[in-house]
């Protein structure tokens, strides 16, 4: 069947998507025009996305003082109160200007008011719905007080603006080969408590440094009411949660970071927002429409949250205008979009996507695909910004540009791998591991769309499921993670994590993610304080002394996953093509690939050492390993002799190597 001249890119790379050629057009056609009617209205999408300076507070240089906006088209009447008039509802009311916008300017110092950096406020809103103090749409800093828990916005002063000293930093190299390292700053240190941006800063950041990741992404940056939420269900999205310090903090953090070569990508919950009425923007002018959809539409039922109207032109520019703050403010290099699936989807992704039909049905949220279009089009007009989307759905076009008739990400997250390794380590013994099984699932991944491998998430972490470390060694992993107390779980549990990582970064993607604390086989879960915990945090922390003692065998998984991710970023294995298989052999469980002029080999069976194991490789030549699980510093028997070298050897007119491949053992070689 002949091609039309005006199919899309996307179309003519993938036949199986011709008879949905017209959707896919209809997504650049739509995409257009909503850039046309951005454009007529503010000029450019960037200025658009320039909200933040216009609404909630702007500080005025010249007239010493502070203008507050709001954007509320069904409320009745807005104030400001707050401790600098004695929350005197009256005292500093708003009005509508030419624009229907709510706004009151409130001088800095005025007859002994003083609304000044550090002072508390809200806005009080009279609407239908009654009368209520609320936190404004736009807040940048919000803080809850320790006796009442009650939360409210805080002025923080732009004459207080941090010194930023990253102007040599790039992310662009980062953004080609993202080696990551998720984290959440509340749990990053091992007090009982909440760790803060600094003490991460200044405590996390070095190990992170010292393992080699290029690339940090952080969890429950925006400021949400409940911390056991995991910072999902978000509440003021403007803010940078104070629980972890001011923002200026943030900014230290960031700016760190940028000094030790390591970009900053943020966790961006955009797919929700929190159904708080007190602290969020629910019925913020007294209707649930203002924000989010009308009726049940609006409410994610199983999330318990509520859902963004995407077409709508000024929701859209509160998002949007999110999008662009938090990379000009903060220094942010990118995103991680929460929940993509439940945004695409009216049915949030509660179905098989087992045919085509099902990404571009009725079921297809078009506002949601134009919208992400248009955040990705402002994330890349920052060089070497990074966009990950969370989606499970597989999206044809996903992380494909706009032009092409995509949605513009860079990356998604290969959801599937972690999912398909707790699975097979619940439910199979090592002797039912299907070698071709594992090959296949690593390797399916849509043509020409970037992924980001991980082995597990922090999802099966949390309560109720258990880590890889603790799914293979359980509870031995507190009685027997001494180095001189003998254990064939622990050492088939050591083993085996190693392998999996391994296996996944080198196969799985073009990019790789860890999880804090899972480098080195963190053996707790994740629980944050709660009633049904006592509101304990004993769970939601990392034990870094464990993998500091040195008498423990934690070191031995820190010290591959280091040595590992060193040979990722030197060799940028995830950014080439995709791997070359040379060897599948099921007696011996054993899997051997070229991938980036490395030749990755895994022997997964559980007894079957070959002393004489002889494969084909693509070049002659002689042969190092630059990487052995099996050595002692990374917990092995140091079977495998690192200092030989490897010659091939010519049979038939085909390059073979010979090593010794022992049980459980993975190696990396490099044509010297």
């Amino acid at each position: 069947m002949a091609k039309k001249p005006n199919t899309p890119i996307l179309v003519k790379n993938d036949p199986w998507l011709e008879p949905y050629a017209e959707e896919v057009s209809n997504r650049i056609e739509r995409f257009n025009a909503a850039m046309i009617d951005i454009k007529k209205a503010a000029g450019s999408l960037d200025q658009f996305a320039s909200a933040y300076e216009y609404f909630g507070l702007t500080y005025d240089d010249k007239a010493n003082g502070w203008w507050y906006r709001e954007w509320a088209p069904a409320a009745h009447a807005l104030s400001v109160v707050g401790d600098f008039n004695g929350w005197d509802r009256e005292a500093h009311k708003l009005k509508k200007n030419k624009e229907g916008i709510w706004e009151i300017f409130i001088a800095e110092e005025k007859k002994g008011e003083k609304f000044q950096d550090g002072t508390k406020f809200k806005v009080h809103v009279k609407s239908e719905a009654g009368e209520m103090d609320r936190i404004p749409a736009y807040a940048t800093y919000v803080v809850q007080d320790p006796t009442t828990y009650d939360f409210s916005a805080c002025v923080y002063k732009p004459a207080k603006k941090f010194k930023w000293s990253d102007t040599k930093f790039s992310s662009v190299a980062a953004s080609k080969c993202p080696i990551i390292y998720e984290c959440h700053v509340g749990m990053a240190q091992e007090k009982e408590g909440v760790g803060t941006y600094r003490e991460f800063a200044e405590l996390t950041l070095p190990r992170i440094k010292k393992l080699g990741y290029n690339t940090i992404q952080m969890m429950a940056v925006q400021e949400h009411p409940y911390y056991g939420s995991f910072g999902y269900h978000v509440s003021n999205y403007f803010a940078p949660t104070s629980r972890f310090g001011t923002p200026d903090d943030l900014r230290y953090l960031v700016n760190k970071a940028h000094e030790m070569g390591i970009a900053v990508i943020m966790d961006i919950v955009h797919s929700h927002a929190v159904k708080n009425i007190a602290e969020g923007l629910n019925k913020l002018d007294g209707t649930q429409s203002q924000y989010f959809h009308e009726g049940s539409r609006g409410f994610h039922e199983q999330w318990d949250s509520m859902l963004f109207n995407y077409g709508k032109w000024e929701v859209k520019q509160f998002l949007l205008s999110n999008v662009k703050y938090w990379l000009e403010e903060f220094h942010f290099d990118g995103y991680r979009f929460d929940g993509i699936t439940s945004m695409l989807y009216f049915h949030h992704g509660n179905v098989s996507f087992d045919h085509y039909d099902k990404y571009f049905a009725a079921g297809v949220d078009w506002d949601v695909l134009t919208y992400l279009q248009l955040a990705n089009e402002i994330i890349h007009s920052k060089k070497g910004a990074i966009s990950i989307a969370e989606d499970m759905s597989g999206m044809p076009g996903l992380c494909r540009p706009t032009k092409e008739g995509g949605l513009g990400f860079d990356y998604r997250l290969a959801m599937g791998i972690p999912d398909y390794w707790i699975k097979l380590l619940k439910h199979k013994t090592d002797e039912e591991w299907n070698i071709h099984e594992m090959w296949s699932t690593l390797q399916n991944r849509r043509f020409g769309e970037k992924n980001i491998a991980y082995a597990e998430s922090h999802d099966q972490a949390l309560v109720g499921d258990k880590s890889l470390a603790f799914w293979l060694m359980d509870k031995e992993m507190y009685t027997h993670m001494h180095k001189e107390l003998p254990s064939l779980i622990i050492d088939r549990g050591i083993a085996l994590h190693k392998m999996l990582r391994l296996f996944t970064l080198s196969l799985g993607g073009e990019g790789y993610l860890t999880f804090i604390g899972n480098e080195f086989g963190h053996p707790e879960w994740v629980d944050f304080p709660r009633e049904g915990n006592g509101w304990s945090y004993k769970y939601a922390r990392r034990q870094w002394s464990l993998v500091d003692h040195a008498d423990l065998r934690y070191q031995y998984l820190n010290n591959f996953d280091e040595a590992m991710v060193h040979l990722a970023t030197a060799e940028a294995i995830p950014d080439s093509l995709p791997a070359q298989q040379l060897n599948m052999d099921d007696t011996n469980k054993v899997i051997i690939f070229e991938r980036k002029n490395l030749i990755f080999l895994f022997n997964f069976h559980g007894q079957n050492s070959v002393p004489d194991y002889r494969f084909k490789v693509p070049q002659g030549g002689d042969y190092k390993i630059v990487l052995n699980s099996d050595h002692a510093k990374f917990g092995g028997f140091g079977r495998v002799d690192d200092k030989m070298t490897y010659p091939t050897v010519n049979l038939y007119g085909e390059h073979f190597l010979s090593v010794y491949l022992p049980a459980r053992v993975c190696l990396v070689m490099k044509k010297v």
